[in-house]
């Protein structure tokens, strides 16, 4: 599905690991997010479901990062209540300052094997209030049927590919690659808002086309 993805334009660089600089929090709303109890989890058919405490519909979705955390990504993800990861995320700081932002549920990528990363979860489900989401790091390792589990919307990354679908009822979203770019695949994120319907996707591209890593 071919689609626009808009530039975002501001200074190029990437966040310095979380002991070598201070944490700035970026909203007030923010930060109430992050001090809040995130999610009660149930177990159904024994599949460990995440349900948010409170209603979301601003998401941030990111992906990729392989230990590049860019500030043009920070920046674009400003204003979410909640932050997903797709996995290969490269390093645990990354997390840890993409949830100065917001809450944060992130899986486990292929890159991701050394000892920090086996907290992480292969697969994460996160319901809302608005909908169901499952994640996991690369959409063709999918072993079940989303719609027949009752997951509205599932969420990707591994292909370095920017991509929405829908299928079978299903939305699925690749936010692309945020970190060291791939060839000549854009550098993005995504963000997600369910306050609109039908549910709203925007990419953003993070580098101009012109910038080589």
């Amino acid at each position: 599905m071919d689609f626009a993805i808009p530039q975002i334009r501001v200074q190029r660089g990437f966040v310095a690991p979380a002991g070598r600089r201070r944490h700035k929090m970026l909203s007030v709303a923010a930060e109430q997010a992050v001090s809040l109890p995130l999610a009660r989890i149930i177990l159904k058919n024994g599949v460990k479901i995440r349900i948010m405490t409170r209603k979301v519909t601003a998401i941030g979705l990111i992906s990729d990062t392989h230990g590049l955390l860019r500030q043009e990504a920070l920046h674009a993800l400003e204003g979410s209540e909640l932050i997903i990861h797709a996995g290969d995320v490269g390093n645990s700081e990354i997390i840890d300052t993409l949830k100065a932002i917001a809450p944060v549920f992130a899986v486990r990528g292929n890159v991701d094997t050394e000892s920090w990363a086996s907290a992480l979860p292969e697969t994460e489900v996160v319901t809302t209030g608005t909908a169901t989401i499952y994640v996991l790091h690369d959409v063709h390792a999918l072993n079940l049927n989303p719609a027949a589990a009752g997951f509205h919307i599932v969420v990707s990354g591994h292909s370095h590919k920017p991509a929405r679908t829908e299928s079978g009822g299903v939305l699925y979203i690749n936010p692309g690659s945020a970190g060291p770019r791939r060839f000549q695949l854009p550098v993005t994120i995504a963000r997600l808002d369910l306050a609109q319907t039908p549910w709203k996707v925007d990419f953003i591209n993070l580098c101009s086309t012109s910038i080589k890593d």
